[in-house]
């Protein structure tokens, strides 16, 4: 399975935005047209409640964080557990 980077994946994406096709694109660059197609999807924002735009990357990110986050959270509580029996 073949890697692309980050900066490739904008580049084929900002090229779909500026009306060049799925199909020319997929051509030219050798990428599946269902690769294309996953990249549009996370790459282009969507609207969020506030009126800001998000990505799905940006979804994943938070959603990785979060996770993060509790479990920091469930290590502080059992620490104060602990501290609290002293």
């Amino acid at each position: 399975m073949k890697k692309y980077n980050n900066e490739f994946k904008s580049m084929i994406v900002e090229l779909y935005k500026n009306g060049r096709s799925v199909k020319d694109l997929s051509r030219e660059y050798g990428v599946s047209e269902v690769t294309i197609y996953k990249w549009i999807k996370q790459i282009s924002p969507i609207a969020s409640v506030d009126d800001t735009e998000i990505t799905l990357e940006d979804i994943k990110r938070m959603k990785q964080e979060m996770l993060r986050l509790q479990e920091e959270n469930e290590i502080l509580k059992k620490a104060m557990t602990i501290f609290a029996r002293k």
